[in-house]
């Protein structure tokens, strides 16, 4: 076993909130310590780490993003390295984009190359979102770097499978937190109160004509409404629901429109039932945009590497705050296979280990190819 299926296997092991990755940042802060210093700078930020390798000449920084936090799920793998953290769990692959980075630091310092090298251990990607913060950090901004990539696991693609395309790659996204209040009464008297039921009911069907009736059929959107909560018992009338839902979109003017319309039938809500409503976005993630020609760059180099197979994929309606990075910086990110039939975020998920040595050999010869 590598060290860093090692480290995975002890990252696994303790899944943290977004933002309060502390045993997350001291494991990785150990292993980086053991490293030779002599090119190394490291600066914490939150629950996050910054670590800059010094390189041969130094005239650009080129950076790679790994992010830290763990889900609210209970696992259920048949792992004996399972979550000692009980309703946490790294079900969405952290924990190997963590270990890859490590590994790719490794590489960097063992040989260094012309170029400054970045390693971005971001907290909080799956909320409240760590990457917009950050970026906005002075510890950031003093090195912010030329360059940035980042990678995801991708359960459908086999092991040695590195998937991508230029262009948008996932999906503009958007939490979505709907309160209802009107006023609560026993059930023989409807007339006397103002029935929450019956207004999320109507809420929610019309919500449902935003896609077919508002937008583009040529353009991508999903708006889901995942939760529905209120009421107390069966015979008193609710006062209070509440809605939680997403919305993705491949435009930002897309979900720009798409809020613009719920609002409105917000407000018409409000006048046909005579209730109060508050909205709530939740966190907003920006696309990830792939920078034309560093994709094409990177897809002509990974073509040529031996073992691996590089398929050009669609994109895909899910969403990563490594989008806000892209913004700003030219960059890329990509899908790596880990070949497990369940999917992201699912309580069994248990990625294929063998992808986190594919993972640092291709993302450490690329850096050294793109310096050169």
């Amino acid at each position: 076993m590598s060290e860093f299926v090692e480290l995975r296997r002890r990252l696994h092991q303790i899944p943290e909130p977004g933002f309060e990755e502390f045993k997350t940042q001291a494991l990785l802060l150990e292993y980086i310590g053991g490293l030779p210093q002599e090119r190394l700078e490291v600066k914490t930020w939150r629950t996050g780490i910054l670590v800059r390798v010094k390189g041969l000449i130094g005239e650009r920084c080129l950076g790679y993003r790994a992010d830290m936090d763990g889900l609210p799920i209970d696992e259920e793998t048949s792992y004996e390295f399972r979550s000692t953290h009980p309703g946490y769990m790294h079900a969405c692959g952290h924990d190997l984009h963590m270990a890859i980075g490590l590994g790719v630091l490794t590489e960097i310092v063992r040989e260094p190359i012309n170029d400054d090298v970045l390693f971005v251990f971001q907290p909080a990607e799956e909320g409240p979102g760590g990457a917009l913060p950050m970026l906005d950090s002075e510890e950031f901004k003093a090195w912010k770097p030329d360059f940035m990539m980042g990678l995801h696991i991708a359960p459908e693609y086999p092991v040695g499978t590195i998937a991508t395309k230029p262009g948008i790659l996932f999906a503009n996204t958007s939490e979505l937190f709907i309160d209802l209040t009107g006023k609560g009464g026993h059930a023989a008297y409807p007339h006397r109160a103002i029935d929450m039921i019956v207004a999320t009911s109507s809420l929610v069907m019309q919500m449902q004509s935003i896609v077919s009736r508002n937008v583009d059929p040529l353009d991508s959107v999903v708006v889901t409404l995942g939760k529905i909560t209120g009421g107390t018992k069966q015979n008193i009338i609710a006062e209070r629901v509440r809605l939680e839902g997403t919305i993705r979109s491949l435009s930002a003017d897309s979900m720009a429109d798409v809020k613009a319309r719920i609002e409105a039938l917000l407000t018409g809500i409000e006048a046909g039932f005579n209730c109060k409503t508050e909205l709530d976005y939740g966190s907003n993630y920006y696309q990830v945009y792939n920078h034309e020609e560093e994709a094409e760059r990177f897809m002509n180099f990974v073509q040529h590497v031996e073992g691996v197979e590089l398929i050009e994929c669609t994109e895909a309606m899910t969403g990563e705050d490594f989008g806000y990075f892209l913004r700003d910086i030219p960059g890329l990110m990509f899908w790596l296979g880990v070949d497990t039939p369940y999917g992201l975020h699912h309580a069994k998920l248990e990625p294929q280990e063998e992808a986190i040595g594919v993972a640092i050999d291709v993302v450490s010869n690329y850096l050294r190819h793109r310096s050169s």
